[in-house]
């Protein structure tokens, strides 16, 4: 495509991605699906279309979208679910590639063990975009979308190592060693948590440039890259090295990263994802034309055997593999991070419904596509293998994500917002204490009148927070609901406070329309009545 084309795709893009925002918030529906779905009809209308770049994806594409997940997820949950996200980032996705690879090579002719492998890994890493995007508007518990945040920030590292090696055997490069595989997976993995490591303590080196919000945002931006291309660079796996650099520098943002920094950061972020991602469905949509182009030299039967292989490994051993964990000994059992009383940490089973939950939402998305194109031209079978990969991303993306939803409110797996609210109010009680005693130690040192009107100020605003918090945990203690209570007196306060807001932002327009403030100072006091804004919570969200 010419420049001009180029912008013009990239401008309908945009556009398409932010009517499915208009229409999801109308509807319900999974962006992902929608998106796909114009991606598919797109590819059938005359006009430009765009190839599915594999270098493009995994080099611009993924390393963003993985450091933004991972900044975005706890590293402590993460790590209190260790034990079941390793059993689904990894055993899970080498069971799917070894099951998908003997069946192919079993069933369908011409197709070899290494081939039908690639292809297994290809489709064994689920894209948790859509499931996650479905599961917190569901509201489901925290333990379950940190499982699904671990496992999507850890499978693509698994799977892109066996692809590689399944890759290099098929196309004969070199013999098949499951000893050199599983060494090769070991080394690029502790390779790539290095590096993450190394990259996190270099940012967190920077911490005295990232006060500027400008710097501290450059700063960020480059890092995912730098981190994926060093990981490559040095024959380890980038992907885990950009989600270990995330997971670690989104732990230390807030105590590293000053306010200023930390708003501008997310919310350049939050664009980013907001794009990256509607361009990934759009793509994912448009390879539906290429992909059936080119089964013309294959036979029906071979094509519905391959595809029934493929699908049915992906679609039942996630299931089962989740069932048959409740099985294992204590120490390899499947479980839920969680903490008794004492704050000891404690692990219990998934129920049927959790693992019900967690079956359905193993979608698969672009990392599928782009794996399987990166074969190169000349691998056996290569069509009919990228045929079945995308069929499962639509099977998955289309299917499972328009029934998310509907059975996470079947199963009614919602998390306890009444608890969460009582923590959050009990936080901020406490960090409310901790300022009024730091008032007490000021005031114990040598100060003046100044000094003391302005800290009797402070206290007089604390102590009507503290108060307010006191008020709301008390009317929260009294709920056995796990919805939070409405309070008439709290919609009202908010009511009030956001009409108080918009009374001030007219005003200072009619000043500047008459000319008595200028646009430079508009756009100040503006920012000041934005933060206020901000802080204020949504109508129907606990706070």
């Amino acid at each position: 495509m010419s420049l001009e084309e180029t912008l013009l795709f990239g401008l309908g893009a945009v556009a398409v991605i932010v009517l499915v925002h208009w229409i999801t918030g109308k509807t319900g529906l999974p962006a992902a699906v929608l998106l796909t779905v114009f991606g598919i009809a797109y590819a059938y209308l005359p006009g430009p279309n765009v190839e599915l770049e594999p270098e493009l994806i995994l080099t611009f594409i993924l390393p963003p979208l993985l450091y933004n997940a991972a900044l975005d997820s706890s590293l402590l949950d993460i790590r209190r679910n260790l034990r079941t996200v390793i059993s689904l980032s990894v055993a899970l996705v080498i069971a799917t590639a070894l099951l998908v690879g003997y069946g192919l090579s079993l069933w369908v002719s011409g197709v070899t063990l290494a081939a039908g492998v690639a292809l297994g890994a290809a489709v064994a890493p689920p894209d948790p975009v859509a499931a996650l995007a479905v599961g917190r508007k569901a509201g489901l518990p925290t333990n379950l979308i940190t499982l699904i945040q671990g496992e999507g920030l850890l499978n693509d590292a698994t799977a892109l190592t066996i692809l590689l090696v399944a890759g290099e055997v098929a196309t004969g490069h070199e013999d098949f060693s499951v000893k050199a595989t599983v060494g090769e997976f070991v080394l690029a993995a502790a390779g790539g948590v290095l590096v993450g490591w190394a990259v996190a303590w270099v940012v967190r080196f920077l911490r005295v440039l990232r006060a500027d919000p400008l710097t501290a945002n450059a700063i960020s931006l480059v890092t995912p890259f730098t981190a994926y291309l060093l990981g490559e660079h040095l024959h380890v796996s980038g992907v885990l090295a950009v989600v270990v650099a995330g997971l670690i520098i989104g732990h230390d943002t807030p105590r590293y990263a000053t306010g200023a920094s930390r708003l501008q950061t997310s919310a350049v972020w939050r664009l980013i994802d907001f794009l990256l991602e509607g361009v990934v469905f759009l793509l994912i949509g448009q390879q539906m034309r290429t992909v059936l182009q080119g089964l013309g030299r294959y036979g029906t039967g071979t094509i519905v055997v391959a595809l029934s292989v493929t699908l049915g490994v992906v679609l039942l051993l996630r299931p089962l593999w989740l069932v048959l964990t409740q099985l294992l000994p204590r120490s390899l059992h499947t479980r839920l991070g969680g903490e008794d009383d004492s704050g000891t940490v404690q692990e219990k089973s998934l129920s049927g419904k959790e693992s019900a939950v967690l079956s359905w939402a193993g979608t698969r998305g672009v990392i599928t596509l782009a794996a399987i194109y990166s074969l190169p031209g000349t691998f056996p079978n290569r069509d009919l293998l990228a045929f079945c990969a995308f069929s499962v991303v639509l099977v998955t993306l289309v299917g499972q994500g328009l029934t998310f939803a509907p059975l996470v409110r079947r199963l009614g797996l919602r998390a306890n917002e009444t608890d969460k609210a009582r923590l959050r109010n009990e936080a901020r009680s406490a960090a409310v204490r901790a300022a009024l005693n730091r008032l007490d130690d000021i005031q114990s040192e040598h100060h003046d009148s100044n000094e003391d009107e302005a800290m009797e100020t402070m206290r007089k605003q604390l102590q009507v927070r503290l108060d307010r918090y006191r008020h709301r945990l008390d009317l929260l203690e009294q709920v056995d609901s796990p919805e939070v209570p409405l309070s008439e007196q709290y919609e009202a306060a908010l009511t009030v406070r956001q009409a108080v807001i918009d009374a001030e932002r007219e005003e200072l327009l009619r000043w500047r329309d008459a000319g008595r403030l200028d646009d430079q100072n508009l756009r100040v006091l503006n920012r000041e009545l934005d933060h206020e804004e901000l802080v204020l919570p949504k109508r129907g969200r606990s706070h």
